[in-house]
Parts: C-alpha cells; structure tokens; sequence
C-alpha cells in the first residue's frame, strides 16, 4: 500500500523544538516537541549549546514521524529561532563556542562603541536595522575573536558562521551547504535589503569577512537534500527557511501589506507587512518579511525582549510547580492589578525603546497587593509591550492596521487576549493552531516542490480562529496606558524628564 506523503516542518525555537508534518490540505497530522536547555554564564549573557540544538531537532523529528506511522516525506521546512548566532569549523562541523541567543547582551559594550563612532544611520540605512545586541552581527564577531587567529580563518572561509537555520542546514545536508534565507539574513545587520546582499561595508564595519557567511537564497527553494544520519531519512529536498515570525505571518495567510501579527512566545514580535522598503525612525526596524522566486516582501518589525519569559520567571519566583499556568491561574483570581504595573526589563528594553540599560521593575505596590495582582500585573505587561510597538509602526507607516492576528504559547490565553484587545482598541483574531511558524515554513516547502502553486491557494486552507472584541471604556484604556508609561519611564536609565 502507498505511503502518505507529508511536508515535514522544523520550528527551532528558543526553549523547545516542535516537529510537525502536513498534509497536501494543510492538516497537521503529528507533532513532537524537545526542550532546548538555556544558560545564564554571567549577567545578561544568554547561551546555548548548538550541538544540544541538534540533537533536540533529531529527536523530534524521530518522535514526530515515529507518531505520523513513518509516512513518506516529501519536503522539508525550517522555521528557527532569529538572530542567534553560531560560528563552527567548516572541516569538522564542530562549533568554535556557544549559540549567542538573541536575548543575550554581551555585545552591549561593542554596539556603545558603534554608536559613538557615529554609524548607526548608515547601519539602519543599509540594513533596516538598528545597532543592538539582539541583532547577529557583533556576536559574530565575538565568536570569531574567540578562536585562535578567527579573523584569518574567517577571512579564509575556514569557519562558517552563521544564524540557527544555517547550522540546521549544514546538519541536515551532512556539512554540504552553507546557506540561508533573506529573511534570516535580513536580521543580522550585515545584509542590504535594498541590494538583497551581504554589505561588505557593513561587514568591514562589524568585522566579519563576507568570506564565512551563508549563501542567501530565496525563502522557499531547494537548498538541498538530507544525508541519512542519526535516524533521518536521505534524499529529501530541504526547501524553505525562515525566520520563525515570519513564518508565523506567513502561516496566517499575511500576504496584504497592512497585515500584521504578534507572536507570543518567550519574547515577542509584531511584524506588519508593506508593500517596500522604508528606513523607520521610531524605534521599529525594515526586514525582509519572505523571497518567493525573483520577488521579495517587505515588514516592519518590533521585537520585545521579554513576554513569555516574564510569566515564566514570575512563577519560578513564586516557586509554583507549574510554573506559567500556575501564575495565569492566580492572576484570574483578581479582576485587575490593583494599580500594579510589571515592567520586565530583565535585559534592558527592546522596541520601540531600545535602552539597555533598563532594568526590571514592579511599581505601585500597596499594602493590599497581593501574588495575583502582581501575576495579572506580569501578563498584562506583555499587551501593554505589543501595544506601543504597533503604536510606533502605525505611526511610523502610516498604515492603517484594521486588526491583529495573534499566536503562539501565551495567546493562548483568553484573559491575555481580551486585555489585548482592550488596550489596543481593535480586534484580535488569535489562530487556533499551535503550530503557526511550523506552518509557514511548510507552506513555503510545499510551494517550492509544487504540492501548491500558489499564495490562492494557501489562502483557501482552513484557518480558524477565535475573535475578541474591544469593550473597555476609553477613559479607562487611556489611564491604563498613562500608568503603564510613568513605569516604563522608571525601569529605564532614568525618568523622562532626567533624560
């Protein structure tokens, strides 16, 4: 009896990796997940181990087709985790030093010293990008002074350097491709969007040779085929990257500028799509949102630091068993915070304020504030952080944004949602699928081994989702907002009126 045939998708994220397959009608017919292990060397420094990575990516995979009945595979997609960086020996494919996550902040001293020199409006005008940490190109470069002559080695190609969808496929394909997407490339300060290239003078500039980076390529073509090891099968095309939000756009049918999605995951980001690319000026950055054939789509982005990871903190902190459902359950027992206000900048602040040396707080404490007013006030946070980024790509674009369509782990929760919808006034259109980033990266391998033809055609799946409503009063929603700025205000460098 003929096997079914299924797109195979990787979800490389920060805590876990997800395995999905699909069929032709967009079903999803198994998933496996691994847990990815993360560590904290020094203050603000966020690691992990690549090596680990890819052995939670092996695991899923054999889990996930283990539950699918072995069907027959006919592509594979990559969604992965951005701007992390990783830099191994192109001989013997082992890493030189850690996965430099995209949380981490090491590289604080570096991009101060990029921005004395001056640079940061011709790196924002090449890249769309502005200087931080959470970007790949200054952790390159501390991963290739790391090595004994890296400068050399790298200016001879002999390391590869590259984001997480690189060292997935340099694994997958058994060491014979170096490659990416223009989504991925777009995120790490050394690419042109508008040349659709590596820079070389951002790469003098950051002082990584152009020599050791990833071939770019379109979002969904054949990059190439697997080498059977470690339980994978052989011969099947790897036939997408991406960018794992882009791919959550993607997988919501956003293909209208103006279409714009928040992702809530461990951080978070709202990315809307534009019909070209334009250099912002509040705090949200350009990026390639995907490249289909000879076309590319544009995006604005706001990334935040810190969202999933707040609550996740927050229940470790309180020392509840279950961690983040545990601290969503005792912030429903209190119809508000009581005045509280949770400003998680564990690691400094993300879009659209981009201070890093902002620091967590909790304000407003009163004598009557308890545990679940300080967890709904921790949830809450996360819409308040989604709010002022879309406030700035509004104001940055000028588009009108008629709603958002929300995914990942957190929107999973009504309260969240609903409190989302009330202070940005618009509706929420949260996806009923967990898999949102898995399934872009497989729509976009099926599109390129022809299971469909066409963005018609995707669009026609079936996608459900479940709507929220703004209900809140106006006078309300603006106090709201007021407070949550006094403290945003607070956590950073200093008050607004020291800065």
């Amino acid at each position: 009896m003929r096997r079914s045939k299924v797109i195979l998708a990787i979800d490389q994220g920060t805590t876990n990796t997800k395995v999905i397959t699909m069929t032709e009608n967009g079903s999803v017919t198994a998933a496996a997940s691994r847990p990815v292990a993360i560590s904290f060397p020094r203050p603000g420094w966020v690691e992990q181990d690549p090596l680990n990575i890819w052995d939670s990516v092996t695991s899923a995979i054999s889990g996930c087709l283990a539950s699918a009945g072995n069907p027959e595979v006919a592509a594979i997609g990559v969604s992965n985790q951005r701007e992390s960086a990783i830099v191994w020996d192109r001989v013997t494919g082992k890493p030189v030093g850690p996965c430099i996550t995209w949380q981490c902040r090491r590289t604080s001293g570096a991009c101060d010293a990029l921005r004395g020199r001056g640079v940061e409006a011709f790196v924002r005008g090449r890249s769309g990008l502005t200087i931080d940490p959470m970007f790949s190109a200054t952790k390159f470069a501390w991963l290739i002074s790391g090595c004994v002559d890296g400068a050399e080695r790298a200016k001879r190609g002999e390391l590869c350097v590259g984001t997480v969808d690189s060292w997935l496929l340099w694994k997958l394909t058994g060491g014979t491709v170096h490659a990416t997407d223009c989504s991925n490339a777009s995120r790490t300060q050394l690419f042109n969007i508008e040349r659709e290239a590596w820079d070389p003078e951002l790469a003098d500039l950051f002082g990584v040779p152009v020599e050791c980076l990833p071939e770019v390529r379109p979002s969904s073509c054949t990059f190439g085929v697997t080498h059977a090891d470690e339980g994978l099968p052989g011969q099947i095309p790897v036939a997408s990257l991406i960018g794992d939000s882009h791919a959550a756009l993607f997988g919501h049918a956003g293909f209208r500028p103006g279409m714009t999605k928040a992702t809530y995951g461990t951080g978070s980001s709202l990315m809307t799509l534009t019909d070209r690319f334009a250099v912002s000026g509040r705090g949200v950055s350009s990026t390639v949102a995907w490249k289909i054939d000879d076309r590319v789509w544009h995006a604005v982005e706001g990334n935040i630091t810190n969202t999933g990871a707040t609550v996740q903190w927050l229940g470790n902190f309180l020392g509840l068993a279950d961690g983040a459902s545990g601290v969503a359950s005792i912030a429903d027992s209190v119809p508000d915070t009581g005045g509280v206000y949770f400003v998680p900048a564990f690691t400094g602040m993300g879009a659209p304020h981009w201070d890093s040396d902002a620091r967590g707080l909790i304000c407003g404490l009163t004598r009557g504030a308890t545990a679940a007013h300080v967890s709904r006030a921790a949830i809450e946070s996360i819409a308040f952080q989604i709010h002022d980024v879309m406030e700035a790509v509004r104001l940055d674009t000028g588009i009108a944004i008629p709603a958002l369509l929300t995914d990942g782990g957190a929107s999973r929760n009504a309260t969240l949602m609903q409190f989302q919808a009330d202070i940005l006034n618009c509706p929420v259109l949260r996806s009923r699928s967990e898999d949102l980033s898995a399934r872009g990266a497989a729509w976009l391998a099926g599109l390129a081994t022809g299971i469909w033809n066409s963005l018609s055609e995707l669009e026609a799946l079936d996608r459900p989702h479940d709507r929220f409503e703004p209900c809140m009063e106006e006078s309300r929603r603006q106090a709201l907002l007021a407070g949550w700025n006094q403290a945003v205000d607070r956590a950073r460098s200093g008050t607004a009126s020291e800065r």
